[in-house]
């Protein structure tokens, strides 16, 4: 394979994001008080998510992720299949499947390049039927998240840098790649292919699309 196809997640293969998932984990959390603590922070955490996301995708993830803090790394492994399950499962979009399979008769490479943590997206990849991919990662300590993620922190221009060299170790042409992504903020990772789509797309990367005559796809 000289080629591949890249692939956002959150937004774009599937209709879920960070929030519901650390939603489900909150509601989830062993002792029924700190469950109920957590899933009520993490409702009132919701604007500040949403503007740090608007603001910048780094700040985003400084922030959000501190809400680990102190997760038990079992725990989180456990019941990611329970949220594969129950969340991330139906969330899907219906034109996930039929897009993965065109893709690969074509020959092209499947990669995921994600900003999800990499041990909740574990059941999804396999339902994808893809075993390349890149996801940010929590670091612990004696079993426990420190709310810090291990570098290289996957977003915006990361994501293109990391395409960049991964294209390059495997010998795939930029220019024969494709990608897909749903949001403004990963416009670094759509503009390093020779072949960008525009996946569900937000209101500014639609606008951006249309101005550069990329594809526009709703899955």
């Amino acid at each position: 394979m000289t080629a591949a196809a890249f692939y956002d997640l959150d937004g774009t293969l599937i209709s879920t994001n960070l929030v519901h998932v650390f939603a489900f984990y909150a509601r989830n959390d062993q002792g029924i008080l700190q469950s109920i603590k957590r899933s009520v922070a993490t409702i009132a955490g919701l604007p500040i998510f949403m503007a740090a996301d608007a603001y910048s995708r780094k700040v985003f993830n400084d922030i959000f992720f501190k809400w680990y803090k102190g997760q038990s790394e079992d725990r989180l492994r456990y019941l990611a299949e329970d949220l594969f399950e129950e969340v991330i499962g139906p969330a899907v979009y219906p034109g996930t499947l039929p897009l993965l399979e065109k893709s690969r008769n074509t020959g092209l490479r499947q990669v995921v390049v994600t900003g999800a943590l990499d041990i909740t997206i574990q059941p999804l990849l396999r339902h994808l039927g893809i075993t390349e991919y890149v996801a940010n990662r929590l670091e612990f300590v004696d079993g426990r998240a420190t709310g810090r993620l291990k570098p290289p922190v996957m977003a915006s221009a990361t994501k293109a840098s990391w395409i960049r060299t991964y294209s390059e170790k495997e010998g795939l042409s930029l220019s024969d790649c494709f990608a897909y992504a749903d949001s403004m903020s990963d416009l670094p990772m759509l503009s390093v292919v020779g072949h960008p789509t525009a996946t569900n797309p937000d209101r500014r990367l639609r606008s951006t699309a249309l101005r550069h005559d990329w594809p526009i796809v709703r899955l």
